[in-house]
């Protein structure tokens, strides 16, 4: 038998170059139609301080893949970055292995894509200024993220430490954004038309008593159930979508008020794919608060790495 050709390689820069936003989102989009299979991620200690993650999705017989994750935690201690990941995209036909990609830069896009998918139809068509919470990787993509869905104009910057927020708004200004770092959040979050988190906050930053009407409030980095990025008041007042089922077994956003009666789960409205098939109506008005929490999904991964075979001519 004629053995299978080297699955090809692509770096952390092809695959960047390989997702582009507006394309990202429409790849996400359609892969929440088409559906896939996504089971929760596999997650294994191997110590105290290190975590194996995987992450398998398969969409029938059109393409398979996997995403290897492992969590140090004490490399910083090192010197060296705490997660590694890599992806694994395989034909759906045959099984054969097509492409290893850059897990990171597929992780971070996709996620802050998927902020911007679910924005399309939640936030409001005229959102202009953007609050990110947060200066790490993810942080620095949403902006561009976000512009891909909405005519952003203003991007404000706020981080725990003021040196985060100010090393990404100088970033995003020469990216030709208007951003600024700010110093308080309470009045940022009350001017934003949209606050976007990328935190490992374990207590709440965000309160629903500073969201003002039409406000829409996108949680991404609370993706553990004891960690939270708003308060109950904010997911009290809003009109609740997550991405999967798995935000319901992980997000501290959302498990923490459930557990403590604040909501219930009939509040939470739908999903992306509910969204995104039209089977739920998002924002209804330009009055109400919308909230959407993400932990993450192996459909996007999935589709994420699709989208880069596809560019690179592989599938």
């Amino acid at each position: 038998m004629t053995p299978w050709p080297s699955p090809v390689l692509i770096d952390a820069a092809q695959t960047s170059a390989a997702l582009p936003f507006a394309k990202l989102v429409a790849a996400l989009r359609d892969g929440f139609v088409a559906g896939a299979q996504a089971p929760l991620r596999h997650r294994h200690a191997l110590g105290p301080a290190e975590t194996l993650l995987l992450m398998p999705a398969w969409q029938g017989r059109g393409a398979l893949g996997v995403k290897i994750v492992s969590v140090f935690a004490d490399n910083g201690k090192r010197g060296l970055n705490a997660v590694s990941s890599t992806y694994l995209l395989c034909d759906g036909q045959t099984g054969r292995h097509i492409a290893v990609l850059d897990g990171n830069e597929i992780t971070g896009r996709r996620t802050a894509a998927a902020s911007a998918l679910a924005g399309s139809y939640l936030a409001r068509a005229e959102a202009r200024t953007l609050l990110i919470v947060g200066s790490g990787h993810v942080a620095s993509l949403l902006a561009p993220a976000w512009r891909a869905v909405r005519p952003i104009a203003r991007v404000m910057v706020w981080n725990t430490r003021p040196a985060g927020a100010e090393r990404l708004a100088g970033e995003l200004r020469a990216a030709g954004f208007d951003a600024s770092a700010v110093a308080d959040l309470r009045t940022a979050v009350g001017q934003a038309d949209i606050v976007s988190c990328a935190t490992l906050a374990t207590t709440p930053l965000v309160h629903g008593a500073w969201l003002r009407a039409g406000t829409h409030l996108d949680l991404i980095g609370a993706y553990q159930p004891a960690m939270r990025e708003a308060d109950d008041e904010a997911v009290r007042r809003a009109r609740l979508f997550i991405d999967t089922e798995a935000a319901l077994a992980e997000a501290g956003d959302i498990i923490q008020p459930l557990q403590a009666g604040v909501i219930t789960r009939d509040d939470v409205r739908g999903g992306l794919a509910d969204l995104c098939r039209g089977s739920v109506t998002g924002r209804q008005n330009d009055t109400e608060i919308t909230l959407f929490k993400s932990v993450g999904t192996a459909i996007e991964d999935l589709a994420a790495a699709m989208l880069v075979a596809r560019e690179l001519g592989l599938l």
